[in-house]
Parts: C-alpha cells; sequence; structure tokens
C-alpha cells in the first residue's frame, strides 16, 4: 500500500485518524477508489493500537466514506458523500443548456404568495395539513396505492428517512443502472451497498433484479415512469413480471420515486403495496417546482411510522406556509388541464428529438419524462464537442456503474424546430467527416 506515501494519514485518537482521511478525500488527495493502509499497517506507522485505527475507519464505514472490500482491503467509496473539489462550473452563456434536468420554468404554475397563510404554526400543532393529506390521498387512490401518507421535503428526504428506517450500514440495495445520481449518492452517504441493476425501456431488467435480490439486497429503489436518466417507463406487461419477482422474496423493501407525477408522460403503474414494506415517493418538484420541497409517502404503516418518528426527531414537519402552497396549485380550477398540458408538450419535445436522431441512425431512449440518454463512444469527447457547437449536455459517467457511456440531453425546453440541428451536430459529432473528405 502507498496510500501514506502519496497522503500522509496521520493523528493519534481514532477521531484525528479519521478527521484526516476524510480531509484528504475532500481535498481529492486521496480519489475515489484509492486503497487505504491495512489496520495493523496504519497502525504501526502511527505508533498506535490496531484498535484505534479500527475504530476510525468503522467511523469512516458508518458515513460512507469508506467501504470494505474483502481481499481488496478498505477503499475510499467511488461516491464519498462530500462536496466535490471541483465543483461543476457555471455554463458559458453561449450555451444552450441542456444538462441541468431542470423542468420548463415556463410550463410551471406561479406559486401562490406566502401572505396567504392564515396565522402563524405552533409547536404541538398537526404535522400535515387535513386538506394537503385529503387531496394526496385522492390522487393516490386514483393510481390504485393506498397505504398511510407521510409529507417530507422532497423526494430524496424521503428515500433517505425510508432507507433508514429500515437499512444500517453494510446493507446491500438494488439500483437502477444507469440511475440518479441523488439516489448513488444517497445510498453512498449511508454506507449501504448498491448491487446494480440493469435499465431497459420499460424500467428495471426483471432478471437483473432477481440476480441482486440473491446477492444479498435487502432494498429496491424503483423509477415507475420518467426515470433519471434514460427516461424509461414501467408498462402493465413488465410490472406483471417486477410483480412475480418481488412476490417471491416478500421480505424486499420497496421504494418507488415518481418524482416526475403527472408530468411524466405515462400513467403511472406502480409495484406497491406490498406485503410486508413498501413506499411510493411522489414529489411536486417537476410538476410545480423544484423549491416546493414538498414529497407525499404512502406506505405500509410500519414504515410511514418510523418515518414520521424519525421526522419528529429532526426538522419536526414540513413548513405548513409550503403545504399550504400546494393545497392551492392542487385545487387550482383548470390544474389538472395545466398539467395534462406540461406533459404533452415534454412528450412533444422528447419524440421530436428521439425522432430526428433516429433519422440519423443514432440509438437513444425516452419513453418519458425530461431526458433523453444517447449511448457514445466517448462521454468527454462528446460533450466537448457539442459545447463547441453550442450545446451543453450531461456526460452519462456519474449516472453509471456497470453501463456503457452514454450522454444524457434534457429536453424540457429543447424546441421541436432545435431538434434538427442538435441531432445534426451530435451526428458530426459521434461520425466526424475525415479531413479532405467529400461530402455529399
Amino acid at each position: 500500500m502507498n496510500v501514506p506515501v502519496q497522503y500522509k494519514i496521520a493523528g493519534r485518537s481514532a477521531s484525528e485518524i479519521a478527521a484526516s482521511i476524510e480531509a484528504g478525500v475532500r481535498e481529492g488527495r486521496l480519489a475515489a477508489g484509492a486503497p487505504l493502509p491495512t489496520v495493523r499497517e496504519l497502525a504501526r506507522r502511527l505508533r498506535v493500537s490496531p484498535t484505534t485505527v479500527a475504530a476510525a475507519y468503522q467511523r469512516l464505514r458508518l458515513r460512507g466514506l469508506v467501504a470494505g472490500q474483502g481481499r481488496r482491503g478498505t477503499r475510499v467509496t467511488h461516491r464519498p458523500p462530500l462536496p466535490a473539489r471541483s465543483a461543476t462550473a457555471a455554463l458559458a452563456p453561449r450555451l444552450r443548456n441542456l444538462a441541468d434536468g431542470n423542468p420548463d420554468p415556463a410550463l410551471l404554475p406561479p406559486v401562490p404568495a406566502l401572505a396567504r397563510e392564515r396565522r402563524p404554526r405552533l409547536y404541538g400543532e398537526q404535522s400535515h395539513l387535513p386538506e394537503l393529506v385529503t387531496l394526496a390521498r385522492a390522487q393516490l387512490d386514483d393510481d390504485g396505492i393506498g397505504g398511510e401518507i407521510v409529507i417530507v421535503s422532497g423526494g430524496l428526504d424521503g428515500i433517505e428517512r425510508i432507507l433508514q428506517a429500515h437499512l444500517g450500514p453494510g446493507d446491500r440495495i438494488a439500483v437502477e443502472d444507469p440511475g440518479f445520481t441523488g439516489v448513488m449518492d444517497l445510498v453512498s452517504a449511508l454506507g449501504l451497498s448498491a448491487e446494480p441493476v440493469a435499465v431497459d425501456d420499460r424500467g428495471i431488467v426483471p432478471a437483473a433484479l432477481v440476480r441482486a435480490l440473491d446477492r444479498g439486497a435487502r432494498a429496491v429503489v424503483v423509477t415507475p415512469r420518467a426515470q433519471n436518466p434514460t427516461g424509461a417507463a414501467v408498462d402493465t406487461e413488465r410490472a406483471r413480471e417486477l410483480r412475480a419477482v418481488l412476490d417471491r422474496r416478500p421480505r424486499a423493501l420497496v421504494i418507488e420515486d415518481d418524482h416526475a407525477g403527472p408530468v411524466a408522460g405515462t400513467p403511472a403503474i406502480s409495484l406497491c403495496p406490498r406485503p410486508r414494506h413498501w413506499a411510493v415517493v411522489r414529489s411536486v418538484s417537476k410538476s410545480l417546482g423544484p423549491d416546493l420541497r414538498l414529497a407525499v409517502v404512502a406506505g405500509d404503516a410500519e414504515t410511514v411510522s418510523r418515518v414520521e418518528g424519525r421526522q419528529r426527531l429532526g426538522q419536526g414537519w414540513v413548513s405548513h406556509v409550503l403545504q399550504r402552497a400546494v393545497v392551492a396549485l392542487w385545487r387550482e380550477p383548470r390544474m389538472a388541464e395545466r398539467l395534462a398540458a406540461a406533459a404533452s408538450r415534454y412528450s412533444e419535445r422528447r419524440e421530436a428529438l428521439l425522432g430526428a436522431l433516429e433519422r440519423r441512425g443514432i440509438a437513444a431512449q425516452g419513453r418519458s419524462g425530461l431526458n433523453v440518454w444517447v449511448p457514445v463512444a466517448e462521454e468527454a469527447a462528446i460533450v466537448g464537442a457539442l459545447a463547441e457547437r453550442g450545446w451543453a449536455v450531461r456526460a452519462g459517467e456519474p449516472y453509471r456503474i456497470r453501463t456503457s457511456p452514454a450522454v444524457r440531453i434534457t429536453v424540457s425546453t429543447l424546441k421541436p424546430r432545435e431538434s434538427d440541428r442538435l441531432a445534426a451536430d451530435l451526428a458530426d459529432c459521434i461520425r466526424p467527416t475525415a479531413p479532405g473528405s467529400a461530402t455529399r
């Protein structure tokens, strides 16, 4: 092991040693995947007991910074939960932003004025506005999803609380590959072990889910529609196949991340409810706006009780100001029509790009949601070449574990008339014309 040579780990106590390693990760001197010295080796170098080093490593494991990998020893995790040293730079103003994954601001409803809150809310009052729960209950019932309800501060907040309610550091969890970076980073931060599950146009592949569960995954996070980054959407046949897999493993926790909700462009087809532990997390971020920071979680009584109990120990409740804003938006007379129109607009933009790519022989995915996923040979080269032509897209690497390279293109603001030019530019980047060759 040459880690102490490349980055000098220091400290006399477990907390000092752990802080030294964390600083190395945060500052980029210990890269993702870097091996750490064995417990005995580091103890000898630092002249402390092996117990002290083992305790330091355990602290880092519990925070998801390092992971034990059997004969490969202890290594920095590939997604350590720390701010990256080289944060993503702001896009140049000249670039057409198709990289951020945001909804189109023009298709979001205006948020009601906060001054409309009737009176100050105080400690000891109901955490959830009854009218919000009633409206959420009606929507979920329409989609065949029962269970208890808890209101949380956004989709990832709900997923984190559900995972903490049932899993602990070291537990295995099946995640989509490619999948949402937020979920992957959260899994790492909680010290969980990710089992990648392949995704096609119809969501997670049943055979891949079987393999992950057979390898000991105790839970699975599924995006039923508008899957990020591929746009996959579960249909009735795939849902039936996945339920058959899960029915043979009734103890597995199933979490559905329905982040796009009514603007996904496809119906809600759920794998829940389940015999034991399950949860559906439905955020308003894509339909009403990311700044509302609110999601509804439906689940079995035990899961919802644990989530709500843990919430009370922290933030207590989701701001009633935000809850009332969502109630006001959902009650607007033409809100259903507005959301349906937004879903139609996103579908139009997505299909326009898919069609333009297909005409140029470029394979791509995007059955629903705000993104199109385009397999490429070299991500960085394509991202750079498109930037030279005025387009900003995302490299697929942060979304992948084992799947092949690709780029993600957010179509939420992409006008259909722009699709042909983007597709032509992408075709040129993928198959550049040789210097001096004739063109037709």
